[in-house]
């Protein structure tokens, strides 16, 4: 996992600080920041889509 590109953390209140990286191969990552080493993978692709539904108001119930 030495070729992925990490954005900076996002973070809320506390300690909350996800990060979002990716790598040459189209592979997406997010992991907690400090824990980059056990990241949820996925494609680009699927990424996208999280990112826009979540733009979109689809996961607002989580909060």
């Amino acid at each position: 996992m030495n070729d992925i590109t990490w954005e900076e953390p996002f973070c809320g209140e506390g300690n909350s600080c996800f990060r979002l990286g990716t790598d040459p191969h189209g592979n997406a990552y997010i992991a907690v920041a400090g824990a980059e080493g056990s990241p949820l993978t996925d494609t680009r692709e699927a990424l996208r889509t999280l990112i826009l539904d979540i733009k979109a108001g689809k996961a607002d119930h989580l909060l």
